[in-house]
C-alpha cells in the first residue's frame, strides 16, 4: 500500500509547478524513504482467446511434467542427457545467465559508497626569494637570470586517508531502478535458456526419430530392390532360353535403377542424419544409441487436447519478453530521476604530515566532508529526449510481449490442429498400404502365371512403394507433432 502511495504521488510531482514540486520534495524527504519514479506496472492483458482447444484437461500436470517422464524410449533418453550436457547453443544461453547475473553485482555495487585507502606524497620545490625576483624583473637581463638561479627548499606532504568519492544518494531511486533494471534482465535470460532447453530437447528427439524413419525407408528401398533384383534374374535366365521377351526385362531393369536409386539416396540422407543428430548433442553420439529401423511413438503420457491461455504465459519465451518490458519499465524510472537533484558526498578521514616518520603522530589527523547538489537547468533537452526514448522502448517491448504471446497461442492452435488431422491420415494411409500391399501380391502372381504383362506388376509395385513411404512420413509426423506440442505448451525445461 505504501508503495503505491509513493508511486500515486510521484505520478502527481511530474506535473507540478517548480515551487511546488521543491515542496513537494522536502516534504517526501522529511517523512523517510525515496521517491520512486517509476510507472506502475501491471502484467498487460493477453491479446487472444481465453482457451486453445479443449482447456479441460490438468495443464498444469503435463506442462510441469519433466521430459525425462515425457520419453519412454531409453536410447533417445540418453542422447537428450548427452545433448544436455554438450550442445553448445545451450552452453551459450547458460554462460548468458552468468554474465548478467555478474552485470547485475555490478550494478548493484552503486548503491553503497565505495570505500578506498591511499598513501601520497606530495612534493614541491618554490624560490626562495619572491620579492627579489619581483625586482629584478624590471632590471636588466643578467639580473632575472641570477635571482632564478635562487632555489628554495623542497617541501614533502604525506598523507594517509580512507574514505569514500562522488557516492550518490538515491533520494529519487534512480540507481535501485538501474538495478532492477539489471534484475530483470537477468531474469529474461533465464527463461531463455530454459526456452533454449525446451527446444533443444524437442530438436534432438526429432532428429534422431527422423533417422529412425530414414533407416525405415531405407529398408523398405532395399526390401523392394531385393525383391525386383531376384525377379530380374529369373527373367534374364528366362530371356537367355528365349521364353521372355526383351521388352519384359527392360522393363525389369528399370524397375531395379530405380530401386537401386531410392538405396543410395536413403543411405546418404542416413549420414546426413547422423550427422546433424551429433551436431545437437554436441559430440559424437554411439551407434549404440542410434534408433533401429522402427518408428512409433515415443511419448509416454497422455496429451491434452487443449491449454488456457494464462498457462500459456508462463512458457519461458513469453515470461523472458515480460522479464525485458518490467526492465524497460525501471528504466522509465531512472530517465525520470535525471530531472531531479542529484546529491553527491565525498568525505575522507586519515593523518598528514610533512615528516613520514610523524605521519600517524598524536595531533596529525585531518577530515573532508564535501556533500554536493546538482540541479539540472539547461541541457538542450536531453533529459526529455532520453526519457521519450525509454517510454517508446516500453513499448515497444511492450508490442513485442504481445506479438510473443500471439506467437505462442498460435503454435499451439496448429500443433493441437496437426495432431487431430494426423490421426485420421494414419488410418487412411495404413489402409491404402494394405491395400497396395495386396495388389501387388495379386498382379506379382497373375505375372508370372502370363495372365498380365509386367507392366501391371510394375506399377502396382510403385504404388505400393509410394504408399509405404507415405505411411512412413505421417508416422514421423505423428510422433515429432507430440513432442513439438510438448515443447509449444512450455514443457519440457526441468
Amino acid at each position: 500500500m505504501q508503495t503505491q502511495r509513493r508511486r500515486h504521488m510521484t505520478k502527481r510531482m511530474m506535473t507540478l509547478k517548480p515551487t511546488t514540486l521543491a515542496l513537494s520534495v522536502a516534504l517526501s524527504l522529511s517523512l523517510g524513504g525515496c521517491i520512486d519514479l517509476t510507472p506502475f506496472y501491471t502484467r498487460p492483458a493477453a491479446p487472444v482467446p481465453a482457451n486453445v482447444g479443449n482447456a479441460q484437461s490438468d495443464q498444469k500436470a503435463f506442462t510441469d511434467l519433466p521430459w525425462q517422464s515425457l520419453i519412454s524410449d531409453d536410447k533417445l533418453r540418453q542422447v537428450i542427457y548427452l545433448s544436455l550436457k554438450n550442445n553448445r547453443d545451450l552452453r551459450v544461453a547458460a554462460l548468458t545467465i552468468e554474465r548478467s547475473r555478474a552485470q547485475y553485482q555490478v550494478q548493484r555495487a552503486d548503491l553503497f559508497p565505495t570505500v578506498a585507502a591511499t598513501l601520497s606524497e606530495t612534493a614541491s620545490k618554490g624560490l626562495s626569494n619572491v620579492g627579489n625576483v619581483g625586482a629584478a624583473t624590471t632590471g636588466t637581463t643578467g639580473t632575472v637570470a641570477a635571482s632564478n638561479n635562487q632555489s628554495g627548499n623542497v617541501s614533502h606532504i604525506y598523507r594517509a586517508t580512507v574514505g569514500f568519492s562522488a557516492y550518490e544518494i538515491d533520494l529519487f531511486s534512480r540507481i535501485r531502478n538501474l538495478n532492477q533494471q539489471a534484475l530483470q534482465t537477468f531474469y529474461a535470460n533465464e527463461e531463455n535458456r530454459r526456452s533454449t532447453q525446451i527446444s533443444l530437447v524437442a530438436e534432438v528427439a526429432t532428429a534422431w526419430l527422423t533417422l529412425a524413419a530414414d533407416k525405415k525407408r531405407l529398408a523398405i528401398a532395399q526390401q523392394t530392390l531385393q525383391s525386383q533384383q531376384a525377379t530380374y534374374d529369373i527373367n534374364q535366365k528366362m530371356f537367355e532360353l528365349g521364353v521372355a521377351n526383351a521388352l519384359t526385362l527392360k522393363q525389369l531393369q528399370t524397375s531395379v535403377d530405380a530401386a537401386r536409386v531410392a538405396v543410395a539416396t536413403y543411405t546418404l540422407q542416413i549420414k546426413q542424419d547422423i550427422n546433424a543428430l551429433n551436431l545437437l548433442a554436441g559430440s559424437i553420439v554411439p551407434d549404440s544409441l542410434h534408433p533401429s529401423a522402427t518408428l512409433g511413438s515415443v511419448v509416454a503420457q497422455p496429451l491434452p487436447a487443449g491449454i488456457s491461455s494464462e498457462r500459456l504465459q508462463q512458457r519461458p519465451d513469453v515470461l523472458a519478453a515480460e522479464h525485458q518490458l518490467q526492465a524497460a519499465n525501471a528504466n522509465i524510472g531512472a530517465l525520470r530521476a535525471a530531472f531531479f537533484p542529484a546529491i553527491t558526498l565525498t568525505t575522507s578521514y586519515g593523518s598528514a604530515s610533512n615528516e613520514l616518520s610523524g605521519l600517524f603522530a598524536k595531533n596529525s589527523s585531518i577530515w573532508s566532508f564535501v556533500p554536493q547538489i546538482s540541479l539540472p537547468i539547461f541541457n538542450a533537452g536531453r533529459n526529455r529526449a532520453n526519457l521519450t526514448a525509454g517510454e517508446q522502448n516500453r513499448d515497444i517491448l511492450l508490442a513485442q510481449y504481445e506479438k510473443t504471446i500471439q506467437t505462442a497461442f498460435r503454435e499451439v492452435a496448429d500443433a493441437l490442429a496437426q495432431r487431430e488431422g494426423l490421426q485420421s491420415q494414419l488410418e487412411a494411409q495404413q489402409s491404402l498400404t494394405d491395400a497396395a500391399s495386396a495388389a501387388f501380391q495379386l498382379a506379382d502372381a497373375r505375372f508370372k502365371n502370363g495372365v498380365d504383362s509386367y507392366l501391371v506388376v510394375l506399377d502396382a509395385q510403385r504404388t505400393l512403394y509410394t504408399a509405404q513411404q507415405s505411411l512412413v512420413t505421417l508416422q514421423l509426423s505423428d510422433a515429432a507433432s507430440q513432442l513439438t506440442l510438448y515443447k509449444v505448451m512450455g514443457g519440457g525445461w526441468h
